[in-house]
């Protein structure tokens, strides 16, 4: 029998790119997964953790823990939302035992899309392909809260075309932050500008990322830069092979 997966599709990628959880939904089928998709699932609760709205935050992660707690394993193709939902909801828990409970029990079946796709699913090898080279972008929740560093560019070296070139400071923020870009937008953009010249130095034809938010905050600012070359791409779609 298949092990069975609910698919935590996120905010952004739902309203701004579907393309996104459409690509994760094929490879974990094709890694012989059951996908469910809870449609009423609604946000994992990271803008109003951020802001220091807790009760707000405690309604959004009890709804997530009663709409996925039933299945084998729950993946998210964001490192932002599932950084948010592993590490911070034994915080937003804490005064409810009985929620913390069976959090607790959920929390080692909670997984980043990349991460999944190698350590539980083990893919060795994808549908996607990709004739040109790449960079890749670490996204700060993913790489510093989940350990996502290696799993996605071994996921990239599985297709076929694709070369990486790795760009100066891959690690450093691309000045998203949420609400960050918001409240400081001159500071957000000159964070966004250093991103996008070390994007550019690589002279790549993509930047592979694997969090929505960054990768609107890249695309927007090349774009503005007047770059409307450079491909902005989920890893998710390029291992899928839809650009």
């Amino acid at each position: 029998m298949k092990k069975r997966v609910g698919l935590f599709i996120t905010c952004l990628a739902d309203v701004m790119r579907p393309s996104i959880p459409m690509a994760a939904v094929e490879l974990l089928e094709a890694a012989h997964f059951e996908v469910h998709v809870p449609m009423s699932q609604t946000c994992c609760g990271q803008p109003a953790y951020n802001s220091g709205d807790r009760r707000t935050t405690l309604t959004l992660a009890e709804k997530f823990l009663d709409e996925f707690e039933s299945f084998d394993y729950v993946v998210a193709p964001s490192g932002s939302c599932m950084g948010t939902i592993k590490t911070h909801y034994p915080d937003v828990f804490k005064d409810q035992p009985d929620l913390l409970r069976r959090f607790a029990a959920l929390q080692p079946r909670l997984f980043e899309l990349t991460d999944f796709l190698v350590h539980v699913a083990r893919l060795t090898e994808v549908p996607g392909r990709f004739d040109g080279e790449v960079t890749y972008h670490d996204s700060c929740s993913g790489l510093r809260e989940l350990g996502i560093k290696h799993q996605p560019r071994q996921l990239l070296a599985l297709v076929p075309g694709l070369g990486l070139r790795e760009m100066e400071q891959c690690e450093q923020c691309c000045g998203f932050g949420g609400t960050f870009a918001v409240k400081y937008g001159n500071i957000s953009a000159a964070i966004a500008d250093d991103k996008c010249a070390n994007i550019q130095a690589t002279k790549a034809q993509a930047v592979v990322l694997g969090d929505l938010g960054c990768m609107l905050q890249i695309e927007g600012r090349l774009r503005r830069q007047g770059d409307h070359t450079t491909q902005v791409l989920h890893i998710a779609e390029v291992l899928r092979g839809k650009r």
